[in-house]
């Protein structure tokens, strides 16, 4: 595939002459969705941190267990999956249905920013039921959105609309494990990217649960699932991973 600028599927423009996060992730993951710019950053960055191959799998591990543990210890039927990424193998309800092959469902995709909260959420009750709790994943994609925008806030919204226990996983790009690579990874990939990415502490992140504008009155933060707790021999890996619920307090 060669860098152009054509239609997406539904006639929306995208520009394949820059580095787009969803086909970087998809070259590193091994896949075919992918074009001359989004190749030559993917190999950039990964000169600037070679492991970045082994963090980007881990994430996806991760999104597999948590999937697993939400259908079959949270019980959750129903998933938000804000920023699923290209296709690839074990994507979330591909997993939910293995965890639960007795549950019939549907899969509908949206086309919108997340920052556009309430159309988001629109289009999502046309397949949700929001009486219902719902696990909203957001695995890799508010280090897409710069602390000018409030991230914090715009989990507090999409967390506002779903019933307690409704669940919460993110996943983020870390500043603070192996951070010296990891500033140069993301200098390198927001130099030549369409859209910038940020880095951020394990502080910053855990705000994310507990935080200004996080539904902080009916939500408890979940065991930390962290992929740079590692084995011997096996360097820390620059991604935060949690997971939560929210409940009712009285």
């Amino acid at each position: 595939m060669t860098g152009s600028r054509e239609p997406a599927d539904g006639g929306v423009p995208f520009d394949t002459s820059r580095a787009h996060m969803a086909r970087v992730y998809d070259f590193w993951l091994g896949g075919k969705d992918n074009y001359a710019a989004d190749r030559a950053v993917a190999k950039q960055v990964a000169a600037a941190y070679p492991d970045v191959l082994v963090a980007v799998r881990a994430q996806r591990a991760f999104l597999a267990r948590a999937v697993h543990f939400l259908v079959t210890e949270a019980g959750i039927r129903q998933f938000l999956d804000i920023g699923t990424g290209l296709p690839s193998a074990n994507n979330t309800h591909q997993v939910a249905q293995r965890a639960a092959p007795a549950s019939r469902g549907a899969t509908a995709y949206i086309d919108a920013d997340l920052r556009d909260t309430p159309a988001i959420l629109e289009r999502a009750a046309g397949v949700l039921d929001f009486g219902q709790p719902v696990a909203v994943m957001l695995l890799g994609i508010l280090q897409g959105i710069p602390d000018q925008d409030d991230p914090g806030a715009i989990i507090g919204r999409l967390m506002d609309a779903v019933p307690p226990g409704s669940c919460l996983a993110i996943s983020q790009i870390a500043s603070d494990v192996a951070a010296d690579e990891v500033a140069e990874g993301v200098q390198r990939y927001n130099a030549q990217a369409a859209a910038p990415v940020t880095a951020r502490t394990r502080a910053k992140f855990c705000r994310f649960f507990a935080g200004p504008g996080a539904p902080r009155a009916r939500h408890r933060a979940g065991t930390p699932v962290a992929a740079r707790n590692r084995g011997p021999g096996q360097r820390p890996q620059p991604c935060h991973l949690r997971r939560g619920r929210t409940e009712t307090l009285t």
